[in-house]
């Protein structure tokens, strides 16, 4: 009897050819060593049964030689299930009997290639009419099915394979961050439903019903292939999903989270699950740890999505230089602390992780406005488009067997005013991204940036009685001057310029640099100099002042001190600064040390000043509903001022971006709206 020929064996999304010991995962190859793939092998040929320890020993180590055998039968046992993204709690292909042996339970399909040779064992008569045909015969029915069977792999091979999508969520809402468990049946995630504050939900997939966790106002990073979930407590949003809270570990099977750290925003496991990637703030910095503790990456700007790789020799990162702006770049840095930049000129880019056993990373990116696509760049540089679709993607988590978890986040910033005279708020936006920056002293003009206008942005000055917009140039928009004659903008590429921007007849000024990267700006009423955050080479933000007649900026606060929205009183005479903890304080314009304000409970902001410099409005949370209070300097007395609430809080990030006109009568502020859609897709690559 003749040996069967090559045979293919599928199960699941994967396939496995028998004659060419090759493994394959929705058409891409996986590396599988020896000793699993006939670990493999073995299951393979008595699907359903057991398979016992012995057997298993017989066929791969033979009598005559020397091994650990439990200790390698084990290895080999790991090895495959990390290819095939299964696990011995919860296994979707091989389980385990205890003592016993192992057995594959998936369901298998054996497809056996076309050979001239005999198969297997024939019935007498087939033998025999096989023998009595004439060789020409055998031989063209041979060619003719080799043909056949040449056009239909051919055929195969040509037709495009699509992806397919499986929604996963269906409320309205935010989804902040999502990933896979390690059984790879189950997903976890962190969203903000109906207007309600984040939560932490299982869903099991195949099921459109989730479990709360019950872990509070919590966000999702990462969950580790032991079991345990990584977690940002307590979190102070600041711009879309971005938080700054605490570090935590948490159980999946629940319990008390273990907190580790204050500042973090992002984190990620190790392949062991035994250590930490951090990115958390210190003081003006924004560092990258790993492990906790040793810093690979620091910067002004800030660092987003850090993805550890399978071997643990890189971290994967979005490195953003402004702070913050999702502009940036996809990097890597080794354990020396040697990083490089692997694909940059991104308008916006959110979403990283590695392609499973494989030196590519997958992003989602976009050169031009918020349309991000799924795009993927090797570690030489090398990059290419993996899927596009209209509208905007975030690249959320990839499984060890290519599954990759998207979703669908159509956002859009907006503006509200009420102007003179009005008697409601009304809408103003121009584009999808529409930010407020500065109302005029009488409230009838709005300064604002719009996103959408190109890779630097552009400065529109808009009437609030709703006529069309005007715009003055490019960059993010800062102030009006007080005469109202003169727009301040900053352009952010590095080093960010200053600009000086006409809101009527007259040329762009571009500001002496003085090597400072700016941050942010505001005028003093005398309409001759300026405020303005940003940093030098190598040092951190910090506040400075600077006569327009010309000079050297005069720094004015310590490092880790910023600016918000209207920084100097009417009087000219003192100017709201914030600190890198989220803590007022007040510093006279003329140099001298600053007063730190008292605590108001909450995350404050300074949006404005009373008329008499006496008082600052100062802004609360930025969800729903926002608060805004008048804080009288000399008695340090909060009152509320005004509530703000969505009309429709579903989807709404932040409510924030506020500025006030002199008698604080009229007012402007932006709202950022996101419905976010996960799903799994299978058959990206």
């Amino acid at each position: 009897m003749q040996e069967p020929g090559p045979r293919t064996v599928r199960f699941g999304q994967f396939e496995l050819d028998l004659h060419s010991h090759e493994l394959h995962k929705a058409g891409l190859r996986i590396k599988l060593q020896e000793k699993p793939f006939e670990v493999l092998a073995a299951l393979l040929e008595r699907p359903g049964e057991v398979i016992t320890r012995e057997e298993l020993q017989k066929r791969l180590w033979p009598g005559d030689t020397f091994v650990d055998f439990d200790h390698s039968l084990n290895a080999a046992i790991n090895r495959l299930r990390e290819a095939l993204g299964d696990t011995a709690d919860n296994p979707r292909f091989i389980e385990t009997l205890a003592r016993r042996g192992y057995r594959f339970i998936a369901p298998v399909e054996i497809f056996p290639l076309f050979s001239l040779s005999a198969t297997g064992p024939q019935s007498p008569a087939v033998a025999r009419r096989h023998e009595s045909w004439p060789a020409w015969l055998l031989a063209a029915v041979g060619l003719a099915a080799l043909a056949s069977l040449a056009y239909l792999v051919g055929k195969q091979s040509v037709q495009p394979r699509f992806p397919t999508f499986e929604r996963l969520t269906f409320r309205r809402g935010t989804v902040q961050s999502a990933r896979f468990a390690p059984d790879g049946r189950t997903v976890l995630y962190s969203a903000a439903w109906d207007g309600q504050p984040a939560q932490i939900y299982l869903a099991p997939l195949k099921s459109p019903q989730s479990l709360q966790l019950g872990l509070g106002d919590a966000h999702l990073l990462a969950v580790s292939s032991q079991g345990e979930m990584a977690v940002l407590l307590r979190p102070r949003s600041f711009v879309r999903e971005i938080g700054i809270g605490t570090l935590a570990r948490a159980p999946l099977a629940g319990g008390t989270p273990r907190e580790l750290l204050e500042n973090a925003l992002y984190a990620d496991w190790s392949a062991d699950g035994s250590q930490l990637a951090v990115v958390r703030i210190e003081g003006s910095r924004c560092h990258l740890e790993f492990p906790l503790g040793k810093v690979l990456y620091e910067t002004n700007g800030w660092v987003s999505h850090p993805r550890v790789s399978g071997d643990g020799r890189y971290v994967a990162f979005l490195d953003h230089p402004f702070r913050w702006d999702d502009k940036g770049s996809v990097m890597i840095v080794d354990s020396s602390g040697q990083s490089r930049t692997l694909s940059a000129g991104w308008v916006s880019v959110q979403g990283l992780n590695w392609a499973p056993r494989s030196e590519e990373l997958w992003f989602t990116a976009s050169k031009v406005g918020q349309g991000r696509g799924l795009y993927a760049v090797s570690l030489s540089g090398r990059q290419r488009l993996v899927y596009q679709q209209t509208g905007t993607l975030k690249l959320h988590d990839i499984s060890l067997d290519g599954r990759v978890l998207l979703a669908s986040d159509p956002l859009r910033t907006g503006m509200m005013v009420k102007g003179p005279g009005d008697t409601a708020e009304r809408e103003l936006s121009w584009h999808d991204l529409s930010r407020s920056t500065d109302l005029s002293n009488d409230g009838t003009t709005l300064l604002f940036t719009e996103y959408e206008d190109g890779p630097h942005y552009g400065t529109y000055l808009r009437r609030t009685d709703g006529s069309p917009p005007i715009r003055l140039g490019e960059g993010l928009s800062q102030q009006l001057s007080p005469d109202g004659k003169w727009a301040l903008s900053i352009v952010r590429t590095p080093p960010a310029p200053l600009l000086l921007l006409p809101t009527g007849p007259g040329e762009a000024q571009r500001l002496q640099q003085h090597g400072i990267n700016h941050v942010a700006a505001g005028w003093f009423p005398d309409g001759k100099r300026i405020v303005f955050a940003g940093s030098e080479p190598g040092r951190g933000e910090r506040v400075y002042v600077q006569e327009l007649a010309g000079g050297k900026p005069k720094p004015l606060t310590p490092e880790g001190v910023g600016l918000w929205s209207e920084p100097v009183s009417p009087d000219g005479k003192l100017i709201a600064c914030v600190d890198s903890q989220q803590n007022l304080w007040l510093y006279p314009a003329e140099g001298s040390e600053g007063r730190r304000l008292p605590s108001m409970g909450e995350v404050s902001r300074p949006i404005g000043w009373s008329a008499d410099s006496r008082a600052l409005y100062v802004q609360g949370k930025r969800t729903p509903p926002a608060r805004v209070y008048r804080f009288e300097l000399a008695t340090g007395r909060r009152t509320l001022w005004k509530e703000f609430q969505a009309p429709d809080p579903a989807g709404i990030v932040y409510l924030g971006s506020f500025v006030l006109s002199a008698d604080a009568r009229s007012y402007a502020y932006s709202y950022l709206h996101i419905l976010s859609e996960l799903y799994l897709v299978e058959g990206l690559r």
